[in-house]
C-alpha cells in the first residue's frame, strides 16, 4: 500500500509549503478596506453614546445581521485550525459539537431570551443578581468570565490564526498577530457592537463563500465524498507503512460514525447527549458573547429568528472545515498524519501536526489569489471572534465590575471610557498570554477547549436553568451549588493537567500512577461534566430549601414562569442611565458656566473631535417622564405579531428535526 500526497515524503520536503504570492496580498489588502470601510460606516450611523447605545446597538438589529453574527462569533480561527485538524485526526465525531449547537441555539431564542428581556439585563451576571439579589454571584460569574476570555478564546484564536499565517506567509508570528489584534480593537473601541454586527455580516458571507469554494475545490480533487471515504482510511504515514511505527498513524475503524459507543475516547454517545449539552447550554444561552448579540435584536421576533438563521448555517461547518480536514489528510497524509516526533517537528514545530490540515489543504489546492481570499477568510474568522469577545468582556467590567464594585456613581461617559480602555488591558493581557499557549498546543486544539469547557461550564448552566426554571431557587442555594460544581471541576482540570505530560502515546507508554486511572482516567470529561452538573443542581436544590424563598420582586419577570407579570422591575438599567443622562447633561452645565468663553472655545476642537470618536452627541434631549417609561415598556415586551409567531415555530420545528436527521443519519453505521 502506498500514501496519497501531493508532496513528496522525503525529509526535504517537509516545511516547504507554497507560499502567497503577489495577486494573494493584493486581495488581502482589500479585504482589509473593505472592513474597516464597513466599520467606519457602522460607526458613523450608531449610537455610541450610550451604554445601551454601545454595548447593545441600542436594541435595533433586525434577524439577519444579529444571525450571521451569531454565527460568526462563534465561528473564530480555532474552529477552521481546530475542526479540520480534529477531522483528520479522527474522523467527522468532532461536527456533532456543530450540530448540536442547531439545537441549542433555539433554546436560547425560544427559552432563555425572552426572561432576558422582560427582566430587562444587558449582561449575563447582572441575570443573576437582578434574579437572586446580592452582589456576590454577579460578581464571581464576572470575573470568571473575564479570565476564560483572555486565557482561553483570545489567546486560542491567537495561537491558531497565527498558526495560519506562519504556515501561508512566513512572516513574523509576534508581528502579524499584534498587527491583526491592533485593527480589532479600534474597530470595537470606536464602534461598539453595532460595527461589530455590521462586520460579522460581511465577514459570514466571505467565509461561507471561501470556505465553500475550498471544500469544491478539495473534492473535486480527491474524487467525491465516496471517494474521500474510501481514502481516508488508506491515509497511513510511511513511517507506519514501513514498520518504523507499528500501530501508530491508522485512521479509526468508526471514523464516519459521529456519536460513538459509550466507551469511545473521542465522543461517547451519552456522555455527548447529557454531559456536553450542559456545557453548550452555557455557551450558547449564558455566556456573554453570544447572548449579548441575540438582546441587541429590535424584538424577541428578530431575536428568535436570528437564532434560526445561525442554526441553519451552523450545519456548514461539518462540511466547510471537518471534511477538508480529512481530505488534507488523505493528500498531505506524511506531513498531516505523522506520528513520529522528530519528522512532525520538522513540519510543524509540535509532537503533531494535525491541526495544520486546513492552511496546507488551503496552500496546496486553491489556486494563486484564491488562496488570498482563504487568508482573508482565517483573518476574517480570527476577527470577527475577537471583537466580539473585546465587546462582550468590555460589557461585562463596565457594568458588572466598575459600575457595581469599584465606582457605583460612576457617569456614562465615564462607563464609556472604561469600557474602551478594558479592551486595551484584554489585547496586552493576550498578547503577553500567547507564548503559554505556544506550548500547551501539542494535541487537537478542539477537543482541548472543550475539555476545558467541560470542567468548568456545567455549574454556571446549571445555575442559570436552576434561576430560571425554578421560583422557588434563592441565592444562598445558586451561590454554593456554583461553588460546590466549581470546586469540583477545577481540581479534575488540575490533576488531569497535572499528569498531562505522562500520558504517553503510542510510542511512549503511559506512565501516569495507578490511581490516576482509577479515579480519573477511567472517567471520560463528558461524564464528569454531567457529575459536575448533577452536584451543581443537588446543593443548589437542597440549599435552598433550607433557607428563605426569594422575593417577588426578585422573581418578578427574571423567570420563565413570571416573565408575563405585568408590574416592571424597579432596578432596570434604562432607568438608572436616564438619570444618569440627566446628571451627565447637569455635569456639563456646570463646567460650561465655571469657564470662560475664550477657554471653552479653545479647547471646543479637540472636545469635539474626541467626542465624535467615541460618539457622544455634542447636546443632551430632553426626555419626558412619560417618553423614557414608553422607552423602557418597549425594549422589555415580548409581545410578537401572531403570524410571525406561527412562522418561527413552524421554521422552528424544522431546524430541530433537521438536527436529529442529520445526527441520526452520521451516527448509524451503513
Amino acid at each position: 500500500m502506498t500514501t496519497t500526497g501531493v508532496y513528496e515524503t522525503t525529509s526535504s520536503s517537509y516545511g516547504t509549503p507554497a507560499r502567497l504570492e503577489t495577486w494573494d496580498i493584493v486581495t488581502i489588502v482589500l479585504y482589509f478596506v473593505l472592513v474597516v470601510g464597513v466599520g467606519l460606516f457602522a460607526m458613523c450611523r450608531s449610537n455610541r453614546g450610550t451604554v445601551s447605545g454601545y454595548f447593545l446597538a441600542g436594541r435595533s438589529m433586525i434577524w439577519l445581521p444579529v444571525g450571521a453574527s451569531l454565527f460568526v462569533s462563534n465561528i473564530g480561527s480555532e474552529h477552521f485550525i481546530g475542526l479540520a485538524g480534529s477531522g483528520a485526526a479522527i474522523g467527522i465525531a468532532v461536527g456533532a459539537w456543530e450540530l448540536n449547537a442547531l439545537i441549542v441555539l433555539q433554546m436560547l431564542g425560544f427559552l432563555f431570551v425572552p426572561v432576558y428581556i422582560t427582566s430587562g439585563v444587558v449582561t449575563m451576571p447582572e441575570y443573576l443578581s437582578k434574579r437572586f439579589g446580592g452582589k456576590r454571584l454577579r460578581v464571581f460569574v464576572a470575573i470568571l468570565s473575564l479570565v476564560l476570555y483572555i486565557f482561553t478564546k483570545v489567546s486560542v484564536n491567537l495561537y491558531s490564526g497565527g498558526l495560519f499565517i506562519q504556515q501561508s506567509l512566513g512572516w513574523n508570528l509576534y508581528v502579524s498577530m499584534i498587527g491583526l489584534i491592533l485593527i480589532t480593537a479600534v474597530l470595537t473601541i470606536t464602534g461598539g457592537l453595532a460595527a461589530v454586527i455590521y462586520t460579522d455580516t460581511l465577514q459570514a458571507v466571505l467565509m461561507i463563500v471561501g470556505a465553500a469554494t475550498l471544500t469544491a475545490l478539495s473534492f473535486i480533487e480527491v474524487g467525491g465524498y465516496d471517494a474521500m471515504k474510501e481514502k481516508y482510511m488508506e491515509a497511513i504515514p510511511s513511517s507506519t507503512l514501513n514498520g518504523e511505527t507499528p500501530g501508530c498513524g491508522l485512521p479509526l475503524n468508526d471514523s464516519f460514525i459521529m456519536l460513538r459507543e459509550p466507551t469511545d475516547p473521542d465522543v461517547p454517545w451519552p456522555g455527548f447527549l447529557f454531559g456536553q449539552t450542559p456545557a453548550s447550554i452555557w455557551y450558547w444561552c449564558a455566556d456573554q458573547v453570544i447572548v449579548q448579540r441575540a438582546l441587541a435584536a429590535k424584538s424577541l421576533s428578530h431575536a428568535k429568528g436570528s437564532t434560526i438563521l445561525a442554526g441553519f448555517i451552523k450545519v456548514l461547518p461539518l462540511f466547510l472545515m471537518v471534511m477538508p480536514g480529512l481530505i488534507s489528510r488523505i493528500l498531505y497524509t506524511d506531513e498531516v498524519a505523522c506520528v513520529d516526533p522528530d519528522l512532525c517537528r520538522a513540519v510543524c514545530e509540535s509532537t503533531s501536526c494535525t491541526n495544520i490540515a486546513f492552511p496546507r489543504l488551503v496552500l496546496g489546492v486553491m489556486p494563486v489569489g484564491a488562496r488570498g481570499l482563504m487568508m482573508s477568510v482565517m483573518i476574517a474568522a480570527l476577527m470577527s471572534d475577537l471583537d466580539s469577545i473585546f465587546n462582550s468582556s468590555s460589557t461585562i467590567f463596565t457594568i458588572d465590575v466598575w459600575k457595581r464594585v469599584i465606582r457605583p456613581n460612576s457617569t456614562v461617559r465615564e462607563m464609556m471610557i472604561v469600557g474602551r480602555l478594558w479592551v486595551v488591558v484584554m489585547v496586552c493581557l493576550s498578547i503577553a498570554w500567547v507564548p503559554v499557549m505556544l506550548l500547551l498546543q501539542d494535541g487537537q486544539l478542539f477537543l482541548s477547549i472543550q475539555e476545558i469547557s467541560g470542567y468548568l461550564s456545567p455549574p454556571i448552566a446549571a445555575i442559570f436553568l436552576f434561576g430560571m426554571f425554578w421560583t422557588r431557587g434563592n441565592e444562598q442555594g445558586a451561590f454554593w451549588g456554583m461553588m460546590a460544581g466549581i470546586v469540583v471541576g477545577v481540581i479534575r482540570m488540575i490533576i488531569v493537567f497535572a499528569f498531562q505530560g505522562q500520558a504517553g502515546s503510542c510510542l511512549e507508554p503511559d506512565t501516569r500512577p495507578d490511581w490516576y486511572h482509577t479515579l480519573i482516567g477511567k472517567v471520560h470529561f463528558m461524564y464528569f461534566a454531567i457529575i459536575i452538573f448533577v452536584i451543581t443542581l443537588v446543593v443548589a436544590v437542597v440549599v435552598s430549601l433550607l433557607t428563605s424563598p426569594p422575593t417577588k420582586d426578585q422573581i418578578c419577570r427574571a423567570t420563565w414562569w413570571t416573565k408575563q407579570w405585568s408590574k416592571p422591575r424597579t432596578d432596570n438599567l434604562e432607568q438608572e442611565l436616564n438619570s444618569e443622562v440627566k446628571a451627565k447633561s447637569d455635569e456639563k452645565d456646570a463646567e460650561k458656566s465655571d469657564d470662560s468663553l475664550s477657554e471653552d472655545e479653545e479647547r471646543s476642537i479637540w472636545r469635539k473631535g474626541y467626542d465624535w470618536f467615541c460618539g457622544y452627541n455634542s447636546t443632551d434631549v430632553e426626555v419626558t417622564e412619560q417618553e423614557r417609561m414608553d422607552k423602557l415598556h418597549k425594549i422589555t415586551s415580548i409581545k410578537q405579531n401572531p403570524n410571525a409567531k406561527l412562522l418561527l415555530d413552524v421554521l422552528l420545528v424544522f431546524v430541530l428535526s433537521a438536527a436529529v436527521y442529520m445526527f441520526a443519519y452520521f451516527s448509524v453505521p451503513a
